[in-house]
């Protein structure tokens, strides 16, 4: 007869809005093992699984720490209550979290400070609020949810209301009949369980006693401090709020970039410092989309994205959001594991903003194999195609604005605009193919307004990054002494012609409120963020939003984190943000070239 051998949960905390879906190991009549699902459409040998999720709810109150979610709380700030902050970032499990906490805290303080205009109205903020709903303190008395008609939670039809059983000082309320169950805000503080058993097919009775697993209480999905875009070009306020929310100048565009870290690489053995279940890929997409979502940009270029994630969730989640969706993956020359895995670039830009003109798609492999053919000696090919065949892509769009900031001078001229997207992954030794990957990209551009968007794993000052920002490189700069394949000689031809310039030095350019603070976030020597990854072992700069001078020009750039913001004890991943790199966001407005 069928039977249940164990269950269990790959993570014991389940966390708001991540699905959860137990472990279920089964013997089957003939004596095999199997995890697969036996559902009451397919009985095996007259006998099919029933799952069962309850919610248990105890009549006293619960409150969860704002700083460590699996933690009960003991403390709460007054100042946050005085304040009107959401409640639940006002809770914290001890003294010392909280102590530990303030600076970090506080700035949650001086922002509800700030945030309250002449008219006593909160100004918006681009990200950090869309999960702070909820009080974050448990009643013992049922929620609205008790009273609902049916269960809707998970893939199975809809049932009848759930009977509540009472024991005791608690309450256990079902909320669930699928395997699967996410738990939603009014699990906050609950712990929950699943339970499973085989049941006859015929007389639809339970054979045997059920296998149940109790989860730890349910935490909220933790809440980054928002981040806002400051203005960098003389205007003393935020662009206009649009109906739908978000946060522009008339004719202004805004463009995000974002390695999200892809999940084949997000590793327990590289990232040991990340709770388990925050480096899980069910709660880091939900976490992700979240936060791509809301910094609302017009343009979105992700890095390591992999195949699978973008067929099945980022390309269905945005297009919600009314994106439109173009990708391309890494070349599998080198990777040899399952090609669904393999990660690449994804750009995404609003329908109702932009409409798509061309697509260009950029192998490094194909151009290292004719760079080999002409320039490397027959004897050296194999050495060459080793070192400079590496997987690397781009992804080059060119879109067409559904808006104008022409002005009268040019009504009806088309305004088009070229995005390149790319993730440039090399070991640190093999610079001059990072350098000769930086030429490839150059070669591709178009005489249009153009932007430049990737992890490029190089830092501020290297020779990737001069070739890029400055356009030249120093022939004694320190990387040309590696090039064992002579690709960089002669030096002379390490230049280009686009007026590239990044768009994060604006803060040490530009003019306007809040510029101070993001200053001391700056390295004043190169230009540039002091970091945009932030693990233990590298803190420093790989990502960056270039863009041409001649033809566009920064309004405004999302506020940078500072290690303070990472708070002490952290680096990235983490449970409030999801990838070991920080994303980027510019607002740009197209100027007319200047006449030649």
């Amino acid at each position: 007869m069928l039977s249940v051998l164990r269950v269990h949960l790959p993570s014991d905390i389940p966390i708001v809005g991540c699905e959860l879906t137990p472990y279920v190991l089964l013997r089957r009549p003939d004596k095999t093992v199997t995890t697969d699902d036996v559902p009451e459409s397919a009985p095996l040998d007259g006998h099919f699984l029933r799952y069962k999720w309850c919610r248990i709810q105890s009549d006293k109150k619960v409150a969860v720490c704002s700083v460590h979610p699996s933690e009960q709380a003991t403390l709460q700030c007054l100042g946050c209550v005085k304040a009107k902050i959401p409640v639940a970032k006002s809770y914290h499990c001890s003294p010392k979290c909280f102590s530990d906490a303030w600076q970090h805290h506080r700035v949650l303080h001086d922002r509800a400070a700030s945030a309250v205009n002449e008219n006593g109205n909160e100004e918006e903020e681009i990200f950090g609020r869309y999960n702070s709903s909820g009080s974050g303190v448990i009643n013992a008395s049922l929620t609205g949810s008790a009273s609902s008609t049916s269960l809707t939670n998970g893939s199975t039809p809809l049932y009848p209301a759930a009977v509540t059983q009472r024991s005791g000082g608690e309450t256990w309320f079902e909320v669930g009949r699928s395997k699967t169950y996410t738990p939603t805000a009014d699990d906050i503080g609950h712990v929950l369980k699943f339970e499973c058993v085989i049941v006859d097919a015929e007389t639809k009775q339970p054979v045997g006693h059920p296998n149940t697993i109790l989860t730890s209480r349910v935490i909220p999905a933790p809440s980054p401090s928002p981040r806002r875009l400051i203005p960098v070009s003389g205007a003393d306020m935020l662009g206009n709020l649009q109906s739908d929310g978000r946060v522009s100048s008339s004719g202004s565009f805004t463009v995000l970039s974002y390695n999200i870290l892809s999940d084949s690489y997000a590793s327990s053995e590289l990232y040991s410092y990340c709770p388990s279940w925050a480096l899980s890929w069910p709660y880091r997409r939900q976490n992700l989309l979240r936060e791509i979502v809301g910094y609302r940009a017009d343009i979105v270029c992700l890095q390591e994205v992999q195949n699978d994630h973008f067929e099945e969730f980022f390309a269905p989640e945005l297009d919600k959001h009314g994106y439109q969706a173009l990708y391309k993956r890494k070349t599998n020359e080198v990777y040899s594991g399952n090609i669904h895995t393999i990660d690449g670039c994804a750009t995404f830009f609003r329908r109702d903003r932009f409409s798509h003109v061309k697509k260009y798609e950029v192998e490094f492999n194909k151009a290292a194999q004719s760079l080999t053919e002409v320039a490397v000696q027959t004897t050296q090919k194999k050495a060459a195609l080793n070192r400079l065949v590496k997987d690397n892509v781009a992804l080059i769009v060119v879109l067409e604005a559904k808006f104008s900031n022409q002005g009268a001078d040019n009504p009806g001229k088309r305004q088009l605009l070229c995005v390149a997207n790319t993730h440039v992954n090399v070991p640190q030794e093999l610079k001059d193919v990072k350098i000769w990957q930086g030429l490839e990209k150059i070669a591709a551009s178009a005489d249009i307004p153009m932007l430049v968007c990737g992890d490029f794993n190089s830092v501020p000052g290297s020779a990737p990054h001069s070739l890029l920002a400055m356009g030249k490189v120093d022939p004694m700069h320190a990387d040309l002494l590696v090039d064992p394949l002579a690709i960089l000689r002669p030096h002379s031809k390490l230049t280009h012609q686009l007026p590239l310039v990044s768009a994060y030095s604006s803060f040490l350019r530009g003019v306007g409120l809040g510029l101070e603070q993001q200053r001391r976030r700056m390295d004043p020597t190169t230009n540039e963020p002091l970091f945009t990854n932030c693990t233990r072992d590298f803190i420093g700069t790989l990502d960056y939003i270039l863009y041409t001078a001649d033809s566009l020009t920064v309004e405004s750039l999302l506020e940078l984190l500072d290690e303070d913001s990472l708070r002490k004890d952290t680096a990235l991943p983490s449970p409030e943000w999801s990838s070991d790199h920080i994303a980027l966001l510019a607002e740009f407005r197209c100027v007319p070239r200047p006449r030649r």
